[in-house]
């Protein structure tokens, strides 16, 4: 019954870091002045009480990690540090320019690439540089994004003066074979020093990625990992299924064979092997691929329905502005999505003709706002309603019945004006979001675009 599930659930769809997903965006309509003005609308809604959110993307890698899909630039060169977080603070003035009030900085990202490229002392004119025209949040959140390999003490310290209270590491899988198959040779004791490291100082939220479906990963190497992984006792643990994307351009996906990468029932079985594991370890599930022992932040937040996700992936409390900086990074206003320039060389010269370097965007419709409610809810707390007429649509009654056969598989529940996700269903709410998802169901791929949804 288990591998039928499997069968027919594993299609390709959209992770939902937004909705509409970044496909289905209509750039028609979408201009820098219109995104100024949905930009403007969000800080005056939300500053004075909620405060912004601030992702700050750094591309650069020393060497390129073969599972990877992001934006990324590799190069050795760090004397490009300095170019590149001067066009950042450049981008980031213009936003400031815009505005009335300095604004109020409640989460701030550094993702990449890899953030700990760049040294300490240049991180710290980063974020010094941000703080100038900023202030920040009562309750704020700093976090970052860590390479065992290279994060130095004196980055944890550095950012750790800055604010900084939660760091992920990637982890990917302990196991010499897949390491080398995704050219990410990270021996355990550099995980462990750099996540004893962070303890030391004064971390409050440290996580760990780890990844099923590499290529050469086992069931036995899936195990390996999880008890290396516990016995340093990160306080999340993000579990994500490895996307398979080699058609997307640049993402480097090479160096091994299709052949090599674990299929459908056996992938499932990493999965299924490394929740049991995880569980019975007490890391509990809080959203889709996250799990957090009882005494973090992000699992008090889901308890409490303050879960909230966006392209930064999961955070312990929500903003409706949220400001992309530097090459390729995604701004939302709630009512907008605006992404940057994808080309380091493009973003750069637009920046240098003092312009947002926006290249793309979407207007949502009323429409997209309604579904991207229920999807968020999905993504968050597994369950959504329409109890509440603003959240009911026209083709709701169709939605719900796509969703029987779900229900009759064992994957979700219905309510008198409700669907909660069941513990089986958990592996399938990408599926059921896509049951919500109108964009997708009225124009399927002609090519691919997404990911196994397992």
């Amino acid at each position: 019954m288990e591998n039928n599930i499997l069968q027919k659930y594993n299609v390709p769809g959209p992770r939902y870091t937004s909705y509409p997903t970044v496909p289905y965006w209509d750039n028609g309509g979408f201009t820098e002045d219109v995104w100024k003005q949905s930009f403007l609308q969000a800080f005056d809604e939300s500053n004075a009480t909620e405060g912004i959110s601030l992702y700050i993307h750094l591309p650069f890698c020393e060497s390129m990690c073969t599972f990877c899909g992001c934006n990324k630039r590799v190069t050795r060169r760090h004397e490009v540090e300095t170019t590149y977080i001067t066009a950042v603070l450049n981008e980031w003035n213009m936003y400031c320019d815009l505005l009335p009030e300095k604004p109020r900085v409640k989460e701030l990202h550094l993702g990449g690439g890899t953030p700990t490229f760049f040294s300490p002392e240049n991180l710290e004119i980063l974020i010094n540089g941000i703080f100038d025209r900023a202030v920040k949040a009562p309750d704020y959140e700093f976090s970052f994004e860590g390479h065992p390999n290279n994060t130095t003490k004196e980055h944890l310290q550095t950012l750790y003066d800055l604010g900084f209270r939660r760091v992920s590491f990637g982890v990917q899988d302990y196991d010499i074979i897949v390491q080398k198959a995704i050219h990410r040779v990270q021996p355990f004791q550099n995980v462990a020093r750099v996540t004893f490291w962070a303890k030391e100082i004064g971390y409050t939220s440290i996580s760990h990625d780890l990844v099923f479906g590499l290529p050469f990963q086992t069931v036995e190497t899936m195990v390996d990992t999880i008890e290396k992984t516990k016995a340093l006792n990160p306080d999340r643990i993000s579990f994500y299924s490895y996307a398979h994307v080699p058609w997307i351009k640049g993402n480097g996906q090479r160096g091994y064979d299709e052949k090599n990468l674990p299929k459908d029932e056996e992938k499932r079985m990493l999965y299924e092997i490394g929740k049991q594991l995880l569980d019975e370890n007490d890391y509990y599930e809080i959203g889709m691929d996250h799990f957090a022992l009882k005494s973090d932040a992000m699992y008090t937040a889901y308890k409490e329905g303050k879960l909230h996700r966006n392209f930064m992936g999961y955070s312990a409390s929500k903003t409706q502005l949220m400001i992309g900086l530097g090459v390729s990074s995604i701004s939302d206003s709630w009512y907008a999505f605006a992404q940057n320039e994808k080309v380091l060389e493009d973003y750069y010269k637009r920046i240098e003709l003092n312009e947002l370097p926006v290249f793309r965007g979407h207007l949502l419709t009323d429409e997209d706002l309604i579904i991207r409610r229920h999807i968020l809810n999905l993504m968050c707390s597994f369950t959504t309603s329409w109890e509440d007429s603003s959240l009911y649509f026209p083709e709701l009654p169709e939605t719900l019945l796509s969703l029987k056969e779900m229900e009759n598989d064992g994957l979700l529940e219905f309510g008198k004006n409700s669907i909660t996700v069941t513990e089986a269903g958990k592996a399938y709410v990408r599926n059921i979001c896509m049951a919500f998802d109108l964009r997708l169901k009225r124009k399927a791929p002609e090519t691919k675009l997404f990911s196994m949804v397992v």
